[in-house]
């Protein structure tokens, strides 16, 4: 019988990314009862062989009510505060939900600066996967408690580029983003009467970028700018994406087995192996190469490596062995890789032929800006 539910899934591995305007039901509290609604529906999936993992917010607002403070108090310290006060109600609440289906979980608390190097990266993967190998359903959060606004290489920035990580870490199928929103529109529907919920989404280019204008809510930090962003990484790694409202009715159950709810981002890619997961992350992102549409189509269409001739402007400071974001003449973001040159070395030779590298810097170390084998296009 078990195996008939699972023929009928779609997906073997989720990602569930719940908001803080969803739990907290637009209160100053979470809501215990629609936590629990959820939390039931998380349950059913695990009990047909499904492994999920939950990357949730609410910490901040779970601690401002434990404290009975009011939202006059605003800056980094105040809000890691929060958090570490919060961080202990929110797991409670969900140890108690989920135990009365005899479900342990786990909690997980990562930082930018955990999955930046490639070892910790491996190590975090590694422990999510023994968590799901042993049917823990893990908590995810970002460790705001040491994640610093202001530096931001070091903080992830929202849950939803956590959750889209999580996804890239574990090689997920499916990462589900749920909040108050139910998808996105051709236009803001609180202002235009017209705007009309897109439900499928196969790239994420400059014309869907522009349709989002990234609206910040009071409890939550990501708007629909940040879940654009998440959708655009998880799908560059073969994960499909999907935006909806967690208030819907069995809205997991119903998303997992198929049917059309919110906004789907099919997956840019088939699955990437681990490496190209992390080089895709932006973790250890350093600069930016900005490409001629002679090497888009060397790159996307003959799996070529990228030569300086091809590339026309860089950006940022990067060494050699640094991982860059690629983008073509309209500013699309096509790709990552490791570069052999220096950002300042780059500069030198763009846009020259390989066999005058060594004329202009005196020396070189290769032909090729990026090898192909060290390149991720999506």
């Amino acid at each position: 019988m078990d195996n008939k539910k699972n023929s009928r899934q779609l997906y073997r591995r989720i990602i569930v990314k719940l908001g803080t305007s969803l739990l907290t039901g637009g209160t100053d509290h979470l809501d215990r009862k629609i936590m629990s609604g959820l939390v039931n529906q998380v349950t059913k999936l695990h009990s047909q062989g499904i492994e999920i993992l939950v990357v949730s917010s609410g910490a901040i607002a779970a601690g401002r009510y434990k404290l009975g403070h009011g939202r006059d108090r605003h800056g980094t310290p105040y809000k890691q505060v929060l958090a570490s006060i919060g961080q202990g109600q929110l797991m409670n609440i969900y140890d108690q939900l989920f135990s009365e289906s005899g479900i342990t979980i786990a909690q997980a608390l990562l930082s930018k600066s955990d999955l930046t190097d490639r070892a910790g990266y491996l190590n975090a993967r590694n422990t999510l996967l023994a968590l799901l190998e042993l049917k823990v359903i893990c908590i995810v959060n970002e460790n705001d408690v040491v994640a610093i606004d202001e530096i931001k290489e070091e903080k992830f920035g929202d849950n939803d580029n956590l959750s889209a990580m999580v996804a890239n870490l574990v090689d997920a199928d499916l990462l589900l983003i749920l909040s108050d929103i139910a998808g996105l529109y051709t236009a803001d529907p609180h202002r235009d009467s017209n705007a009309s919920l897109i439900h499928q989404v196969n790239k994420i280019d400059s014309r869907i970028t522009k349709l989002v204008k990234g609206t910040i809510g009071s409890l939550g930090t990501g708007g629909m700018l940040t879940k654009i962003e998440a959708a655009r990484l998880a799908t560059s790694s073969g994960v499909s994406v999907v935006i909806a409202d967690g208030r819907e009715p069995d809205i997991i159950s119903r998303i997992v087995a198929g049917e059309k709810i919110g906004t789907l981002f099919t997956p840019a890619t088939g699955i990437v192996e681990s490496r190209k997961r992390w080089m895709m992350s932006g973790l250890s992102t350093k600069g930016k190469l900005i490409v001629d549409s002679g090497a888009v189509e060397a790159l996307r269409k003959q799996n070529r490596s990228l030569l300086a001739a091809g590339i026309t402007q860089t950006e940022g400071k990067f060494q050699r062995g640094d991982i860059v974001n690629i983008y073509d003449p309209e500013g699309n973001h096509i790709g990552c890789g490791i570069t052999n040159y220096s950002a300042s070395d780059t500069t030198a030779i763009k846009g020259i032929h390989s066999k005058s590298i060594v004329d202009i810097l005196g020396y070189d170390y290769g032909s090729e800006v990026i090898h192909r084998n060290n390149l991720v296009i999506i």
